[in-house]
């Protein structure tokens, strides 16, 4: 697989060999029930993957995420990035793995997964998970589930944006770094519709 970048399909297996690259982008919107398993592997020195998914639940939803990386050669670079929300009883959960193996010396591997919750009824669980053999590496994970900034709604309807309309910017700018620029009007018009 050579340098690409799609709008990846709910499975998949990939392999991104010596100085190739590869990105993947997720979209979930509202009223889909997505379960997205996917593996990848780096299996040639210099190789890069970027991962990027967006989900947004407003119903009864289920969105699964189970991403495996698994670094197999020196030198490689990953980066996952997922952010989603979920509102009424929508069930996210992102369980996600990074292999190092102990002949992939000089790693850089990160992975984020963040959720903001709209309703009292809305789950979002998140396990990245670290498997590192090498001592020579640069790995991170972190993880987060939380409400709306109420301090900041309240700053901009103190401006004259009306509530909703504040809702609908921090939700938007929340999501900016995972939102594929071809489909943000999409996205924006999924957001103003929570």
């Amino acid at each position: 697989m050579g340098h690409g970048k799609y709008i990846a399909p709910p499975k998949g297996q990939y392999q991104v060999g010596a100085g190739q690259r590869l990105e993947l982008q997720f979209v979930v919107l509202p009223g889909e029930s997505r379960d997205i398993e996917v593996t990848v592997d780096l299996t040639g020195p210099g190789a890069e993957v970027d991962l990027r998914g967006l989900y947004l639940c407003h119903a009864d939803e289920q969105v699964r995420f189970h991403i495996v990386m698994h670094h197999m050669a020196p030198g490689c670079r990953s980066r996952q990035r997922f952010c989603g929300v979920a509102g009424g009883r929508a069930d996210v959960r992102f369980e996600g793995t990074i292999v190092v193996a102990p002949d992939a010396q000089q790693t850089e591997a990160y992975q984020e997964n963040h959720n903001i919750l709209l309703s009292e009824e809305a789950r979002a669980e998140s396990r990245p998970q670290l498997e590192i053999y090498a001592d020579d590496v640069k790995c991170s994970h972190g993880a987060t589930v939380g409400r709306l900034d109420e301090e900041a709604r309240f700053y901009m309807r103190c401006r004259g944006i009306p509530d909703r309309e504040a809702r609908t910017l921090q939700i938007l700018s929340f999501l900016s770094a995972v939102t594929p620029p071809e489909r943000a009007e999409e996205v924006e018009r999924a957001v103003r519709n929570l």
